[in-house]
């Protein structure tokens, strides 16, 4: 699928490429802001349902669903690429029942940087396609797009600073 645009963030992150990979696998701990109130979602939230690889495989699938105003929301999205401890990528199944961002696909890249990782977190995404999506769409699908790679790149970023071994 083309995608209409591209967003990215890159951080250090004090942690080796294995860990942070291990850690940024577990969709929950990656994309742990969907499930938490927060402006850029208007006090909505999302919850997930997995299957059984939990979204550590190629081919597994990941469910999002939630609820904004009375307006139901859901996306599903499979893992397209698996490369651990170098890259992940995923993308949506369909259309997604989203009002701000439509079809995407989504991953992380890990290099090795002196002791720590440099990550990218990126999103290639287009519009919503319903009538409820147009408007809000034009509005904030960009914003909302760097917002999200943004917030997940800096709470890998914090991962590493609450993991890093201190000297007593």
């Amino acid at each position: 699928m083309a995608y209409q645009f591209h967003e990215s963030a890159t951080v250090e992150v004090a942690m080796a490429p294995e860990q942070l990979f291990e850690r940024l696998d577990d969709h929950t701990r990656l994309a742990a802001h969907m499930e938490k109130p927060s402006m850029m979602t208007l006090g909505g939230r999302m919850t997930y349902a997995f299957d059984e690889d939990k979204g550590r495989a190629v081919g597994s699938v990941i469910r999002m669903s939630g609820r904004f105003l009375d307006i139901s929301l859901g996306v599903d999205e499979v893992v397209t690429e698996r490369d651990p401890p170098r890259r992940k990528v995923w993308e949506t199944m369909g259309l997604p029942r989203l009002l701000v961002i439509g079809p995407y696909r989504m991953g992380f890249e890990i290099e090795p940087k002196g002791d720590g990782s440099a990550l990218r977190v990126f999103i290639d995404f287009s519009r919503p396609a319903s009538p409820d999506g147009r408007i809000l769409g034009i509005l904030f699908t960009r914003t909302y797009a760097r917002w999200c790679v943004r917030r997940m790149a800096a709470d890998a970023a914090d991962l590493g600073r609450i993991n890093r071994p201190t000297n007593l």
